[in-house]
């Protein structure tokens, strides 16, 4: 067996100075990276196995009946990599398919990441996989001393890229561009412009696991940043928002009020909201044109039930 672990992201300075950042805006707001923590993880599981979220259940079905075709698209790989890989659980079918000689998983909450990980190589003899813990939205370039030589694909899967505004989304397209290097692949996934009533159920589920994990952000910060945020004076509200294509996230002040957060205090008014993610939806062209604005060129599509799946190469040198 082949695993390593290495945590390359400093925690709690990045979290400190990101959400003091975020509460002194206007609007409020806090990059949605720092929902997972191991609680945040555990409720984004649970998010997945509701019956009102299908683009998890969805994404892996069109993957088992469209795998030969996406690895023969694909072709020979020497190293996967996979950004955001969380419980890694999407990545096993890829590299059943394409048998790479190295896997690499990045993730922000590295511990769990570390546990994900390490069976995979016990259940792939001869995969050496590496997990590192760090902020791969920023920090990318520093996992490249770690990743083989060779003809590499960045695997990207789920609905994470529309997390992103499309300027933001070509920032970090081309971030994968530079790691994939001049023989890369870009193999990712995004939710396609659906039925907002449909949205709107998958991310307002019956069983409020959605609302939870909202709010477990709060939760969070009360640990990890001396904050003192009453989780009870905050509400979770997801709305789609037509103009930008997307859903969003915010809580809302149920009441007036001061928190404390790093020493610092941070006043809400009632009905303020503090913005926590965006999930954006797309068209198929609309997506492939993002991809080329950061030198990207489509390659193989692949689409189910509102979700699809695009392959791209390296186009132009960035």
């Amino acid at each position: 067996m082949s695993f390593r672990f290495l945590d390359l992201h400093h925690q709690r300075d990045d979290l400190r100075t990101d959400v003091l950042a975020g509460l002194a805006a206007h609007p409020k707001s806090i990059p949605p990276k720092y929902f997972y923590d191991e609680s945040g993880c555990q409720l984004f599981e649970a998010i997945c196995r509701q019956p009102e979220y299908t683009l998890t259940r969805t994404e892996h079905a069109l993957m088992a009946s469209r795998m030969p075709g996406i690895a023969a698209a694909i072709g020979a790989v020497d190293c996967v990599i996979e950004p955001g890989a969380g419980d890694c659980g999407k990545v096993r079918m890829l590299l059943d398919a394409l048998r790479p000689s190295q896997l690499v998983v990045l993730d922000i909450a590295g511990r769990a990441l570390a546990a994900a990980a390490e069976p995979l190589a016990h259940d792939h003899p001869g995969l050496a996989v590496t997990a590192i813990g760090m902020d791969f939205i920023h920090d990318l370039e520093a996992a490249l001393p770690y990743v083989l030589a060779g003809r590499r694909l960045i695997y990207y899967p789920g609905s994470s890229i529309g997390n992103f505004s499309p300027d933001e989304a070509v920032a970090l397209l081309k971030r994968f561009h530079r790691l994939a290097g001049s023989s890369g692949q870009l193999l990712i996934g995004f939710d396609l412009k659906k039925d907002p009533e449909h949205l709107h159920r998958a991310y307002n589920d019956a069983a409020g696991m959605t609302a939870a994990f909202n709010l477990n952000l709060l939760v969070r910060l009360n640990r990890e940043l001396d904050a003192d945020f009453d989780p009870t004076l905050f509400r979770h509200y997801a709305f789609y928002n037509p103009w930008h294509s997307r859903i969003e996230m915010h809580l809302v002040s149920l009441a007036e009020q001061t928190v404390t957060v790093a020493n610092q205090r941070v006043h809400f008014d009632l009905g303020e909201t503090l913005h926590t993610e965006n999930s954006c939806k797309f068209r198929c062209d609309e997506f492939s044109a993002i991809a080329e604005r950061a030198g990207w060129h489509l390659a193989g599509e692949w689409e189910r039930d509102g979700f699809a799946v695009q392959l791209h190469g390296v186009g132009v040198n960035l």
